[in-house]
C-alpha cells in the first residue's frame, strides 16, 4: 500500500487555515492524511477536509511526529511557541503568518515568480540569485500576496522593454488580519447606520466607509509593517532583476480581495493591445474590452490575478504610460503560493518518509 504524505494545519480555524484546507484538498495532496489543530478555544470544531469531516485537535507535545508538513496559518505567537519542536520532529515548515521571516536561514519563497523570471533570462544574464532550499532550510515564508501580484505584473511589463517608473497603491481588505479584524469591521457598519458608538479595538480608528492610510496609536494592526513586509519581500523575489517599485497601503473598508493600482511609465510607446498580450499569461487573468471591471465580487474565490488596463490620457492611442488594475482574492492567491511552495519542499523529500 503506498504511504501518504502526513499534513498539519495549525490554525485551522483561522481565515488561512480555512483557505489553505480547501486548496490542499484540491491539488496533488488531496490524498495526503490531515491533522487540523489549533489553540484551546478551538478544540472540537467540526471541519471539511475534502470529503471527509474532522475534528480540530489541541496541539500536544508530541502533535508533530511523523508530520511531513506543518503548515502555521494563525497567529504569530502559536507559530514562534511550536515551530521548533515541528522543526525537530523533521516536518517541512510552511509559516503563513510571517512569524520566522527573520530566524536565520527561512526563505521567502514565490515560486511563480522564481521560475518566470530564470525561464525569461535573456543569453549571456546570469542565473537568477535566489537561495533554493534544501533539506537544511529551517522554514520557508510563502511570500506576502501583494509582492507575489507586484513581481508577476513587472516582470511581464519588463518584457515590453525598460520600464521607467511603477508606483503601486495598494487597498487591503479586513480579512488580511484575520476574523477579530472583520468583525470588527462589521460592528463599526453596523454601529455608524445605527448611531452607535465604535467598537475600535483592532483598529484603534474608523474603518468603517473611510480609506485610512494609518491606524490609531493603541491598534494592534500595523499598516506600516505590513507596508514594509510587501515591499521588502518584492525586492527579495525580485532578486535585482525587476524594476523598482514605490508602494503605498491603504486599508479599505472592505472584507476581501486586494487591489492594485499599478501606474507604469515605459521607456517605448506601446498599443493597448500589446501590454494586455503580455498580462495575459499565466496567474493572470486580463480583462478585455467593455467587460466589467475587475473588483473584490468578481476575484472572490478565484485564483488568478484579474487585470485591467488602460491608457494614462484614456485614448486607445500609442503612449509609453499605462494604469493597471489588479484585484484578486487575497485568501485564495496566498493559499496557492503557499502550495507552490510546498510542492517545491515535496521534491526534496520521498513519500511519507520524515527527514
Amino acid at each position: 500500500m503506498t504511504e501518504k504524505y502526513k499534513i498539519a494545519i495549525v490554525g485551522a480555524a483561522s481565515l488561512r487555515g480555512k483557505e489553505l484546507n480547501e486548496v490542499l484538498t484540491e491539488s496533488s495532496f488531496a490524498s495526503a492524511e490531515f491533522s487540523l489543530m489549533d489553540d484551546e478555544s478551538q478544540q472540537g470544531q467540526l471541519e471539511a477536509v475534502g470529503d471527509e469531516v474532522t475534528f480540530i485537535q489541541r496541539i500536544e507535545p508530541d502533535a508533530f511526529n511523523n508530520e511531513d508538513f506543518v503548515f502555521f496559518t494563525g497567529s504569530e505567537e502559536a507559530t514562534l511557541k511550536h515551530w521548533r519542536r515541528a522543526l525537530k520532529a523533521g516536518a517541512s515548515i510552511l509559516d503563513l503568518t510571517y512569524a520566522l521571516e527573520s530566524e536565520p536561514g527561512v526563505l521567502v519563497r514565490a515560486p511563480w515568480v522564481r521560475d518566470a523570471l530564470r525561464e525569461e533570462q535573456p543569453d549571456g544574464r546570469s542565473e537568477v540569485k535566489v537561495e533554493d532550499p534544501d533539506l537544511s532550510t529551517p522554514a520557508i515564508v510563502p511570500a506576502h500576496p501583494v509582492s507575489v501580484a507586484l513581481g508577476l505584473l513587472l516582470l511581464r511589463l519588463q518584457e515590453l522593454g525598460e520600464v521607467k517608473s511603477a508606483s503601486a497603491t495598494v487597498l487591503e481588505p479586513a480579512s488580511e488580519y484575520g476574523r477579530a479584524a472583520m468583525d470588527e469591521l462589521h460592528q463599526q457598519t453596523v454601529g455608524l447606520l445605527s448611531f452607535q458608538s465604535l467598537p475600535k479595538q483592532a483598529y484603534d480608528t474608523q474603518v468603517a466607509f473611510n480609506v485610512v492610510p494609518v491606524l490609531g496609536e493603541a491598534a494592534k494592526i500595523n499598516l506600516a509593517a505590513s507596508e514594509a513586509r510587501i515591499r521588502r519581500h518584492y525586492d527579495l523575489l525580485s532578486a535585482g532583476l525587476l524594476p523598482e517599485v514605490a508602494i503605498q497601503l491603504l486599508h479599505a473598508p472592505v472584507f476581501h480581495g486586494h487591489g492594485i493600482s499599478l501606474a507604469v511609465e515605459l521607456n517605448e510607446p506601446l498599443m493597448l493591445e500589446h501590454v494586455e498580450a503580455a498580462l495575459g499569461t499565466e496567474h493572470v487573468d486580463v480583462v478585455l474590452g467593455d467587460a466589467d471591471s475587475p473588483n473584490n465580487l468578481s476575484s472572490a474565490g478565484q485564483g488568478d490575478l484579474m487585470v485591467r488596463v488602460r491608457p494614462h490620457h484614456g485614448e486607445e492611442t500609442e503612449t509609453n504610460r499605462f494604469w493597471i488594475w489588479a484585484s484578486f482574492d487575497n485568501l485564495k492567491f496566498g493559499a496557492l503560493n503557499a502550495l507552490a511552495c510546498a510542492l517545491e519542499l515535496r521534491k526534496l523529500r520521498p513519500l511519507g518518509k520524515v527527514q
